[in-house]
């Protein structure tokens, strides 16, 4: 048996009004016992940090905006789940052994009691576990699914991504690249945009600068919307005859008190005959197998890059979630909260 400290983690102390406050989250220290017959116990690595969370954090009985939300609530005063990685410290389940490296969603916690249940097991010599949950994990996998499988891209065409130089937006403008297509991107600052070139971007722009209608006023085939409002109607616009949408997301609109405006142009749908679609990556779990198999490849060889924006410690968990919602990460949002393999 391995000794371990009392664990850390954050709780949801109070439901936010607009953009989470430091308050908003509490900071507490449990005890971990030893695991029983069937357990393990995990200690994490890296935990994730990701938008939908913000939608986790509204009273879906009262909140405007959060009944849109397709996850349940976190309530009030237990810890904040979602995706982390670790190591298995101690094992009494005969499916796992001790040192494997496992993801799982426990969420914003040191260290993880685990009965084995959704417990998958990442290959450490892929390369950093911390992939597990960015270019390798859910965020890749929702870029893979929502351009190949919703998006239908094909050669030639032209892809417009919003939130390009997220973790998800990145991946969708590589893969795009990768299956031959001409690819835009907009990010909000001039170092956001500066990487999506270097990654191959045909073009990039930051929105606070340059008015997206002219941005895109050679047209577009295809837009990837991670942030919805004003930048889904600009690409509205710009959607040539048969067009797609693929509806990822609407980080703009997240700290919503109110339903927003919807785009004033959605006729054009109707002229346009064009086609949106909204997904939800967990639905998609089957396509993992392929995902891996083609982009894990292109991971390892460089053909596909990857940034990460990592906090030290637990106790930044909500400052690295307050920064994400703001715009303040290159990549995919990470807390490191122990040991890694690299």
């Amino acid at each position: 048996m391995v000794s371990m400290p009392p664990s850390r983690e954050i709780h949801l102390a109070a439901r936010p009004q607009g953009a989470p406050q430091p308050t908003d989250f509490a900071l507490v220290e449990t005890e971990v016992p030893e695991p029983a017959e069937g357990q393990v116990l995990i200690r994490n690595a890296f935990v994730s940090v990701d938008p939908y969370m913000r939608g986790r954090m509204n009273d879906t009985k009262s909140a405007a905006w959060s009944r849109a939300s397709y996850v349940p609530p976190f309530e009030l005063g237990e810890v904040m789940t979602g995706a982390a990685v670790g190591q298995i410290v101690t094992s009494r389940n005969d499916g796992f052994e001790e040192g494997a490296w496992v993801v799982h969603h426990l969420g914003w916690r040191e260290l993880a009691l685990s009965n084995g249940k959704g417990l998958v097991l990442f290959d450490a010599a892929s390369g950093s576990v911390s992939t597990s949950l960015g270019v390798l994990g859910m965020p890749g996998l929702t870029a893979y699914v929502g351009l190949l499988d919703v998006g239908r891209v094909e050669a030639g065409e032209t892809v417009f991504v919003s939130g390009a130089a997220g973790a998800v937006g990145s991946a969708v403008g590589q893969i795009a690249k990768l299956k031959g297509c001409r690819v835009i991107g907009s990010a909000g600052s001039a170092a956001k945009v500066a990487w999506l070139r270097e990654i191959g971007f045909d073009e990039a722009f930051d929105y606070h600068d340059v008015v997206a209608g002219e941005a895109l006023s050679d047209g577009i085939d295809v837009y990837f919307d991670n942030v919805g409002g004003p930048m889904l109607e600009a690409a509205l616009a710009a959607l040539r005859v048969r067009g797609r949408v693929v509806a990822c997301g609407a980080i703009s609109q997240y700290n919503a008190t109110e339903w927003p405006a919807g785009p004033g142009n959605l006729f054009l749908v109707v002229t346009k005959r064009l086609r949106m679609e909204g997904f939800i990556v967990s639905d998609h779990g089957g396509r993992l197998p392929a995902f891996l198999a083609e982009v894990g490849p292109w991971v390892r060889d460089g053909a596909v890059r990857y940034r990460e924006t990592v906090v030290e410690g637990i106790e930044h968990a909500p400052a690295a979630l307050i920064g994400l919602l703001a715009g303040e990460n290159i990549g995919k949002m990470l807390v490191r909260v122990g040991p890694g393999n690299t």
